[in-house]
């Protein structure tokens, strides 16, 4: 049985069909090759290990160990089968990304010439899926004998130091608790509070690391929260549970209808910075836009961050800024401890104008600012460089009468105009989508698979 990102023994269709084949070999293989990717970093790798720590115990829990091996896949799963007489290889699908893709097929073709069965079990996936039964963890036979190996820390991966000091923690013990949390009492303005970051650190559920690691399945969130809505018909929770329960059923069949999309499929604009001194100033928070840096900052300190702020992110770098839109997905996949392929570069398409469906407008971020956080509590609370700036002035410190002492001092001028690089994104933007530029265009709603990060 190959985890991959499943890494769980509940609600696991892989699992249970392995249990009933016979003897099972559960392992992890911890490639670094994929862990030396551009979107990888080492906060993402921690995450994993808490997970795969917890996983060890669960599946001691059920009489079998975790085995554990650092190395390139398509050398260790061969190995261990011929070591230990195994004739199949039982994972589930994996969307994945351009590298795991090529990684399976080159791993199929080996196991084919090596005469070993490999069954792939879809993931579940849409609301038929997501009413089904969650399945019990199964009990199986071991195959023993078999070092269990160590899960490896980050520097035998190659991974630099990431500080994220509020990083969430991985492992099911703690998603358990974070979705017994917000069913209780944090969900109850999840609606409401979900645009805000400030809000909605609170009152999402803070559940997208976990479901993108799968240590938890939507499945058994969606049964959770279908039996406690039940306890508490009608009323505010009846709406926030039914909004939640629906973007944990759009999520799966957004991640599957990405599958094979290359982040590097779409058009891009010729002679797009990835680097340099806007890239740095964006990347770092301290572009003088307040409400964006904080949002950055934020992102930087915790590893999450609600949908809209991330939308903001995007758009500013890609439409304002005119940055090279796969540098700056990977970036934010970087610093994102819920990173899912599948979910993150269609984003990265999409508020960069450049997919079928994409908006050509860019997000304010100052009108974000305004409307999300109008006294300023969470943008001064990530920029405290803000913090003599009056409430009615902190989005637009420029125009504070006090500017002189702060902006190229403590804190950066603004480094666009949002008029003039708007104008000039939507004439580049629009010829390789096929348009006339227009003089305005209305925002549209997000499909709700795109959503699905506000969990």
């Amino acid at each position: 049985m190959w985890f991959k990102r499943d890494l769980r023994v509940y609600d696991h269709p892989a699992l249970c069909l392995a249990a009933g084949w016979g003897r099972v070999l559960p392992l992890y293989v911890a490639e670094p090759d994929y862990w030396a990717l551009p979107d990888t970093s080492s906060r993402q790798w921690a995450f994993t290990a808490e997970t795969l720590a917890g996983l060890r115990t669960d599946l001691a829990a059920l009489g079998g160990p975790l085995i554990v091996r650092t190395g390139d896949a398509i050398e260790v799963l061969p190995r261990l089968c011929k070591q230990n007489a195994i004739t199949r290889i039982i994972s589930h699908q994996d969307v994945g990304n351009t590298w795991t893709r090529a990684r399976d097929r080159r791993l199929a073709a080996c196991v084919r010439d090596a005469g070993i069965e490999w069954k792939e079990v879809p993931l579940a996936r849409g609301a038929q899926k997501c009413d089904d039964p969650a399945l019990p963890a199964p009990r199986f036979q071991p195959i023993d004998g078999i070092e269990p190996g160590e899960i490896p820390p980050a520097r035998a991966l190659r991974l630099q130091a990431d500080s994220c000091p509020h990083r969430q923690t991985g492992g099911r013990v703690q998603a358990g608790a974070l979705l017994d949390s917000f069913l209780e009492h944090r969900g109850a303005g999840y609606l409401r509070s979900m645009p805000s970051p400030l809000k909605a650190e609170r009152a999402c559920s803070r559940l997208s690391p976990y479901l993108a690691a799968g240590v938890i399945s939507s499945r058994s969130v969606v049964a959770a929260s279908v039996a406690r809505r039940a306890t508490r018909p009608g009323g505010p929770w009846a709406a926030n549970l039914r909004g939640f329960e629906t973007r944990l059923v759009w999520r799966a069949p957004s991640a599957q209808s990405a599958q094979g999309m290359d982040r590097h499929a779409a058009p891009h604009l010729a002679g797009s910075p990835t680097s340099g001194a806007l890239m740095e100033a964006w990347a770092q928070g301290q572009t003088g836009y307040p409400f964006l840096d904080a949002c950055m900052r934020y992102l930087t300190a915790s590893g999450w961050l609600n949908f809209k702020a991330r939308a903001m992110l995007l758009s500013f770098a890609t439409y304002y800024l005119g940055l090279d839109r796969s540098a700056v997905g990977n970036v934010l996949a970087r610093r994102f401890t819920d990173y899912d392929p599948s979910i993150h570069w269609p984003q990265v398409q999409q508020h960069s104008g450049l997919s079928e469906n994409g908006r050509l407008r860019g997000i304010d971020p100052v009108k974000q600012g305004l409307e999300h956080d109008p006294r300023g509590s969470f943008t001064r609370r990530w920029v405290p460089e803000l913090a003599p700036v009056p409430d009615r002035f902190v989005h637009m410190p420029w125009i504070w009468p006090g500017a002189q002492s702060l902006l190229g001092r403590r804190y950066p001028e603004p480094i666009v105009d949002l008029a003039t690089a708007a104008k000039e994104a939507r004439a580049a933007i629009a010829p390789l989508r096929g348009e006339t530029p227009p003089k305005t265009r209305r925002s549209r709603p997000a499909h709700l698979g795109q959503l699905a990060l506000d969990l």
